[in-house]
């Protein structure tokens, strides 16, 4: 499944489930732009990509901002000759029960989960379309398919985001784009540590007792599914949804 000499984007690359991704792009062939509000850890994960022998560069880059999407996006375009794979990664949440949740909350909660995922989607199609090809593999989540308590808005971004991938593969078929979306479970990330297992350390643990396979997901559990999806091996698959949970949704 080699991508050699293709140009992939992903987002929310400096961590976790995104620094994941970007490693095993490259280990494919393709160059990676890493693009994340987090420059510092960005340039960390485009090192470790670059001293395993792979291309990559770090973009600081809010996915809620459409210049800065815009502006990173035509850099990469310009320097490496087109976008061919666009990951749409970035994401974040916070549990809480939905009655005691701000108006605040609920906007940065849509703007980076669903907000983000549709100005980065329209920032490369116009290339895609210009070089009738491309892939879009947009991170969702199993919330967004059967809810998730404690997390109502991110499950109905998540829900948006899912509907999106469908819109746009519908729109983009005869264009030989195609456009698909991963749902992982929980999973053990940075994110995850921080806003669920120190802050809400029973739920933490009753997710990962409901999991038949018995554990969090690893950044490295969703990464093969996105190498496929951008792959020549998937270039008839489009508008669907996979969910990667161990089990805890079979929907």
């Amino acid at each position: 499944m080699t991508l050699k000499d293709r140009v992939a984007i992903v987002t929310g690359a400096g961590s976790g489930i995104g620094r994941g991704i970007a490693l095993a792009l490259a280990r494919e062939g393709a160059r990676v732009a890493l693009a994340d509000v987090n420059e510092v850890s960005a340039k960390g994960v485009a090192q470790e990509i670059q001293k395993e022998g792979g291309t990559a560069d770090a973009h600081k880059t809010d996915v809620t901002v459409k210049a800065q999407v815009n502006q990173m996006v035509d850099l990469v375009a310009r320097r490496w000759g087109g976008v061919h794979i666009l990951v749409n990664n970035a994401g974040w949440d916070r549990p809480a029960p939905f009655i005691d949740t701000t108006e605040e909350f609920w906007e940065k909660v849509l703007a980076i989960n669903l907000k983000g995922v549709i100005i980065c989607t329209q920032a490369v199609l116009g290339f895609m379309v210009k070089q009738e090809s491309g892939t879009i593999v947009n991170i969702a989540s199993d919330a967004g398919r059967v809810g998730s308590t404690g997390e109502a808005v991110y499950s109905a971004a998540k829900g948006g985001v899912i509907a999106f991938t469908k819109t746009i593969a519908r729109e983009m078929a005869r264009h030989n784009i195609n456009v698909n979306c991963l749902c992982p479970g929980p999973a053990d990330t940075p994110l995850f540590q921080e806003e669920f297992a120190k802050k809400s350390p029973r739920l933490a643990e009753s997710l990962t007792r409901f999991i038949p396979m018995g554990r969090l997901a690893s950044p490295e559990d969703i990464a093969p599914a996105v190498v496929f999806l951008a792959s020549d091996a998937a270039k008839y698959i489009t508008g669907q949804t996979l969910s990667i949970s161990g089990g805890l949704t079979m929907v």
